[in-house]
């Protein structure tokens, strides 16, 4: 999965429209193959984008969880530890290869 789209269910406050368009955007432009379309495929993009959020809110809505609701900051320090450990990983596989 791409590692621009992020989990958006369950969190405190709620996820909102624009991180919904947002991961949709993300989504397409992953399936495209393309940051920015050109203007003959445009609409399609767009249309798509609107599409994919839309069914991502509706299925957003209708989630149901007993989970304690996460929150931005918590899951922003998890992602910087993430990477600072790939990028551990990186700099030891690079120093024992040499």
């Amino acid at each position: 999965m791409c590692r621009n789209i992020r989990c958006l269910h369950n969190f405190e406050p709620p996820t909102t429209d624009d991180e919904v368009r947002e991961a949709a955007l993300q989504f397409v432009r992953k399936v495209s193959g393309s940051t920015k379309p050109s203007r003959a495929n445009t609409e399609a993009f767009d249309r798509a984008i609107d599409e994919i959020a839309e069914a991502t809110r509706r299925m957003l809505d209708q989630l149901v969880t007993n989970a304690p609701p996460k929150t931005r900051e918590a899951e922003a320090i998890k992602g910087r530890q993430r990477h600072e450990k790939r990028m551990e990983r990186e700099v030891r596989i690079r120093t024992a290869s040499v």
